[in-house]
């Protein structure tokens, strides 16, 4: 009966610490995407909107797994599910941004794209180094770590491609790493559909 209480006070214990790292990360992104989406409309970077999509769907990700964080492994996984279905969704909304700037093709403001994207690599630093701790835990919180890595991806390329607006005065650094960003995220939504599938068999 003692092993079975000292268990349960674990988990406890470490279902409140995983919340607790969850509710922080969802304040940095959900500041991050009222500052990206901004600056990606004004700017008419796609590459920059494209990261700002995917702070907010990363805010709703994390709220969600702060719901997730007390339920059955079941649970957790359809929740998993549909932070993979938010990442594919942001894919396609970026995909069909780019389409947009390849039939009306205009150069984005490259200082807003710079500063906003070294601003976003910050914050998205602090919250992969405070998931990186949870990462093997459960699948709700591995599908998050895979949400803030692919964020740095992110945040790093739409820095390259404000240097490289900046070097050759053309939208098409935008349009290439925007594209890049899209197939980063359809990858990241097959992973996260995978380990969600997986852990709904064992579950099952």
């Amino acid at each position: 009966m003692g092993d079975c209480c000292e268990k349960d006070d674990a988990i406890q214990a470490l279902r409140v610490r995983q919340s607790s790292t969850l509710k922080i990360v969802l304040a940095i992104n959900a500041s991050m995407f009222l500052a990206g989406i901004g600056a990606g409309i004004y700017s008419g970077s796609s590459a920059l909107l494209s990261d700002s999509l995917d702070n907010l769907g990363d805010a709703l990700t994390y709220a969600l797994s702060i719901y997730a964080v007390y339920k059955a492994s079941r649970m957790k996984a359809r929740v998993a599910l549909f932070k993979g279905t938010l990442i594919l969704l942001a894919a396609l909304v970026v995909l069909a941004q780019v389409i947009y700037k390849l039939i009306i093709p205009s150069v984005p403001i490259f200082e807003i794209m710079g500063v906003v994207a070294l601003l976003a690599l910050v914050g998205n630093s602090i919250c992969l180094y405070l998931l990186t701790r949870h990462r093997t835990e459960d699948v709700n919180m591995s599908s998050v770590w895979e949400c803030s890595r692919n964020d740095i991806a992110s945040n790093i390329s739409v820095f390259v491609a404000a240097g490289a607006v900046w070097f050759t005065q053309s939208g098409w650094p935008d349009i290439i790493i925007a594209l890049g960003l899209v197939g980063l995220f359809l990858r990241s939504a097959l992973r996260v559909f995978s380990n969600a599938s997986r852990e709904l068999r064992t579950a099952a």
